[in-house]
């Protein structure tokens, strides 16, 4: 644990350096009125922080700048999550409008978070392989023509219009609908394909006449496959950041980004709440440079995703940090007041 003192210095040089980018001296420091110690002393315990490996030095005679590790303590002992009244409001406000389906909650929110940060933004949206069929609904329009209605876990809503096949009675397609609801309800969509070879298809066959034309129409329409989403926001928001103007940086990370099979095995696995890798704790090559900090996002007890900001090592901790929880509470509360408006 650090003194009172060095947590100050510590604090001051990681806050300032993150506003100006540039390396902070003991002179700047003992101007500073809430330092209120000589430059000899800042001298002292900014050697002593850099002993520890909390600072380093750019260059022998310049000022000091904060180490990965120096990050890393900031990060889990300095910080305190803080976002203004106004941005939240400004979050809720921008998600809630107009919003209808999983999809459009998904891509607002890549979009709200880029331009409230300016870093770049990456929302990976439910997996698939985690979805079931939570709700079918067929509904006939006419005496040719109906929709199909197939709500999954994840939030996810379809609409598909289909034609009812000649001679079918409305008898017969209501034991359909029965049918389908009771068996495919909760199915994994992965494992939908089977289920309608074996048990729809026998129950059909034994209750509906004509069941091979009828039982050809809604394999078409139930044959279902809910892809990953993966929605990039503020992707040149980069750029705009001293820290990456080498360019065989930038050339990996937007070669990264281009990468959508990397980028979801680098999100896929996010465990639940807010997670921040600095640096080299980052497990792909091409943002060992960056900080990448997640949260989840869930329907019920489910976890559905993973909302990710990706910027300097010398990111506003605090406020990304409060943006992230404020917007990943907002989208399971949208999530979930749509889910249950489609009951």
């Amino acid at each position: 644990m650090l003194t009172e003192r060095q947590l100050l210095i510590l604090q001051t040089i990681i806050d300032d350096f993150i506003e100006t980018a540039h390396p902070i001296g003991s002179r700047a420091l003992s101007n500073d009125q809430t330092i209120n110690l000589s430059a000899a002393t800042i001298r002292n315990v900014m050697a002593d922080l850099e002993d520890m490996g909390l600072l380093e030095k750019t260059h022998s005679s310049s000022g000091r700048i904060p180490s990965q590790k120096g990050y890393r303590y900031y990060v889990d002992n300095v910080i305190s999550p803080n976002m203004k009244a106004q941005d939240i409001l400004s979050v809720e406000h921008m998600l809630q409008d107009n919003l209808i389906e999983l999809e459009q909650i998904v891509q607002m929110s890549a979009e709200v978070l880029s331009q409230l940060t300016n870093y770049t933004t990456i929302v990976l949206g439910p997996n698939k392989m985690d979805a079931t069929l939570k709700q079918i609904q067929l509904i006939a329009l006419n005496a040719n023509t109906a929709v199909a209605i197939l709500v999954t876990s994840t939030g996810h809503v379809e609409h598909k219009h289909f034609s009812i096949p000649p001679n079918i009675h409305m008898n017969d397609f209501e034991k359909m609908v029965n049918i389908l609801n009771d068996r495919l309800v909760n199915v994994p969509i992965i494992d939908l394909p089977i289920a309608l070879q074996t048990e729809v298809y026998d129950l059909m066959k034994k209750h509906i006449h004509d069941y091979e034309v009828m039982y050809d129409y809604i394999k078409s329409v139930i044959s279902y496959e809910e892809p990953t989403k993966l929605y990039v926001s503020g992707e040149t928001n980069i750029l705009t950041q001293p820290e990456f103007k080498d360019v065989d940086k930038i050339y990996e990370f937007y070669t990264m980004l281009e990468n959508e099979t990397e980028i979801i095995k680098l999100l896929g696995n996010t465990h639940q709440g807010i997670h921040v890798s600095i640096g080299s704790e980052n497990k792909v090559d091409a943002i060992k440079d960056f900080s990448l900090i997640t949260s989840t996002y869930s329907l019920g007890s489910n976890q559905l995703g993973t909302i990710a900001l990706l910027g300097p090592t010398r990111m506003k901790y605090g406020k990304v940090i409060s943006l992230l929880q404020s917007i990943s509470n907002e989208m399971s509360e949208l999530l979930n007041l749509k889910n249950k408006n489609h009951l």
